[in-house]
């Protein structure tokens, strides 16, 4: 492996996760976890996680000295992968194979279950030796994205032994993190012996299988992480008797896998185990996110309130009461992300980010946090919880007015105050995303046209709540949000030639950014714009340069930053596209608004129903292309699902009789509660 090979970033497109917050395991489609092998040519992300540690880095059966050959794999329900495997080199009667092992891998949040059955089909008993290789890494979560190796493990911090007194469990530890490994003996019969070597423990018995009959061993890895940042939910999942049905199963198929994927993702902080949020995505934001908490739990209003909930509280424990350039916090701020160390980007993502363990770095979040409070509450959520809140929803509002615009030109924009955090802070916070349309990047700070879209639908919202539970403030609020309309559609729009559209932001010298994107869609529904700008974005977004096949494109063929493997200038995100699915819808283009579902239905079926983070979806292609490094599952892209179910069900906050939609994606489609 040469130096340039080592520090590309891995890629599993093509690679299996199981997920069970905070823990998770990833295996290549056959169900091998091998992180010493190269995967796609670069690092390998194959193993059992808890939070962001690798606990282990590989899992490897072997019979008779050879590892038997993968055959199939499957996931029948969350947390569980059935791997089915033959011996090649246990000879039987004839040149089928005659020893077959099926790996049941059952994770918790905190442990591992592996069962092994052996079954032969030999009229006499066979007598094999059967073991497996375990290899404890420890590599935290940036070394794997960047590529690098363990420095845990390089720096002799990880300690594998013995256990006193137990001859069938062995223990790793590093710093507070430790895990337990212990064999379970063949069928109660048979005590397995424990080879230890370096950070390699081998686990081996003597396995005798009955004649044309089954036996079985195990070993169980428990973890122990009192650091962690992130626990898993306490409550049992609010939509677990959910099924959906419909005539065109790509819509059932697709709800009904990211309900169980979404099931997996539910996360609690040890502060408030009962309030429950949706971890942004597997594997590398495995953890709270401001921005995507909401948004996924916003999608998730037509079936629970609970989850809004339980973000809106979680993010309101964090909420900033003062300012720290670190950190970016000012006082109301609700955070973007939290970790249990810091986060430092190294290996391939060497560019000099450092992180706090808790990050105040977006533009976005506290304006999402508002208007989920007021969604929440026409979705039916109870009042006394609302009302709870409403200290946290007025620091909210004034952070809008007092700390989110910097410069006090009466928008919103961000900055990189430290030096070493991200450099574009709204939901598309890669370094290249905001382009000039002939290509150039955009100097900062950065005025987003949706943060505004935002801002004006949260003042209003705001008002609205404060009004209904006799606060004062509600007027000034709303003349807040007028200002802010007024002076929006004075300097945003720009005309490339085939018509009018918001730009992206505005620069630092206060000129618009005319690259023609996605965002303009995220302004429909918030009312800052009037009847004319809300037909001119639609006009925009449904033109074929970008609405491809597959959704939304993040930027429009036509741009000179547009490129469809590009992660935030030409790419389909999933719940971008639901974004502006909701707008259109909100606007009243329901025909436009399931051109866009019917592309993300279309998608959903492509990648078999667990629809990642970001794929390439250009017109024409058979199929959309994946994203190597994407997500999935991720949140908001999975929450995505109940949004299109929402549409095509015609589901209202607090409306008994939804009109269905007539499109044939509607067809036979019920919403079954068990």
């Amino acid at each position: 492996m040469n130096s340039t090979e080592r520090i590309r970033q891995p890629w599993m497109h093509d690679m299996k996760p199981l997920v069970v917050a905070p823990a998770q395991l990833w295996e290549t489609a056959d169900g091998t976890v091998d992180a010493s092998q190269q995967h796609a040519g670069a690092a390998n992300i194959a193993g059992f996680y808890v939070g962001d540690t690798r606990i282990i880095s590989r899992i490897i059966p072997v019979v008779n000295g050879e590892a038997p050959t993968a055959i199939a794999w499957n996931s029948p329900q969350k947390g569980v992968g059935v791997s089915s495997m033959v011996a090649r080199n246990v000879d039987g009667p004839t040149v089928d194979p005659s020893v077959r092992i099926t790996e049941n891998r059952t994770l918790e949040p905190d442990a591992l279950h592996e069962r092994y059955v052996l079954r032969s089909v030999m009229t006499d008993p066979v007598t094999l030796d059967f073991s497996v290789k375990l290899r404890f890494d420890m590599a935290s979560m940036q070394e794997i994205k960047g590529g690098a190796s363990s420095s845990a493990a390089a720096n002799g911090e990880v300690i594998l032994s013995r256990v006193p007194g137990d001859a069938c469990s062995a223990e790793v530890a590093y710093g507070e993190l430790s895990a337990t490994v212990t064999a379970e003996p063949q069928d109660g019969s048979g005590v397995p012996s424990i080879i230890l070597d370096g950070l390699d423990c081998v686990i081996s018995w003597q396995v005798t299988i009955p004649a044309r009959a089954e036996t079985s061993v195990g070993l169980h890895i428990a973890v122990s992480s009192p650091r962690n940042a992130v626990i898993a939910a306490n409550a049992d999942c609010p939509w677990a008797d959910v099924q959906v049905e419909a005539a065109d199963n790509r819509v059932s198929n697709w709800v009904n896998t990211s309900l169980r994927d979404l099931d997996g993702l539910r996360m609690s902080i040890p502060a408030l185990p009962d309030d429950e949020f949706l971890a942004a995505g597997a594997p590398w934001f495995f953890t709270l996110f401001g921005r995507d908490s909401l948004w996924a739990a916003r999608f998730m209003l037509p079936l629970t309130t609970r989850t809004a909930m339980g973000a809106l509280r979680t993010l309101a424990h964090f909420q900033a009461t003062e300012s720290d350039i670190q950190t970016n916090a000012d006082p109301g701020k609700i955070m973007h992300e939290l970790r249990a160390e810091p986060l430092v980007q190294t290996g391939a993502f060497n560019d000099g980010t450092s992180l706090p363990p808790l990050y105040y770095g977006t533009i976005d979040a506290t304006e999402l946090w508002i208007i989920l409070l007021a969604e929440a509450l026409r979705w039916g959520a109870p009042e006394q919880e609302i009302e709870a809140l409403l200290p946290n929803l007025e620091a909210a509002l004034a952070w809008l007015r007092d700390w989110g615009d910097c410069d006090g030109d009466g928008f919103l924009e961000y900055i990189d105050r430290a030096g070493h955090g991200l450099s574009n802070q709204g939901w598309k916070d890669s370094g290249d995303s905001v382009r000039w349309n002939d290509g150039r990047i955009a100097d900062g700070p950065i005025a987003l046209c949706e943060v505004q879209g935002y801002a004006y639908q949260a003042a209003i919202l705001g008002a609205d709540v404060l009004e209904k539970f006799g606060r004062p403030g509600a007027e000034d609020w709303r003349a807040w949000a007028k200002r802010l309309k007024t002076r929006f559609n004075e300097v945003f729009w720009v005309d490339d030639g085939n018509g009018r559209y918001p730009a992206i932001a505005l620069d630092r010298d206060k000129k618009p950014v005319d690259s023609l994107t996605s965002n303009i869609g995220h302004l429909l529904g918030t009312g800052i714009l009037d009847e004319q700008g809300v037909r001119d974005v639609v006009a925009r977004l449904v033109g074929d340069d970008m609405l491809s096949g597959y959704g939304v494109r993040t930027m429009s063929t036509l741009a000179g930053g547009y490129w469809p493997e590009s992660y935030h200038c030409g790419s389909v995100w999933a719940h971008d596209s639901a974004i502006v699915m909701n707008g259109l819808r909100a606007e009243g283009y329901e025909a436009e608004a399931l051109r866009v579902a019917d592309g993300l239905v279309r998608a959903a079926d492509a990648f078999d129903y667990q629809i990642p983070e970001l794929y390439s979806g250009d017109s024409g292609e058979n199929s959309p292309s994946p994203y190597p490094a994407a997500c999935h599952p991720q949140a908001w892209s999975a929450a995505s699902s109940v949004s299109v179910l929402s549409l095509l069900l015609g589901l209202e906050p607090c409306s008994t009789e939804p009109t269905p939609s007539e499109s044939p994606l509607a067809r036979g489609l019920r919403l079954n509660r068990n």
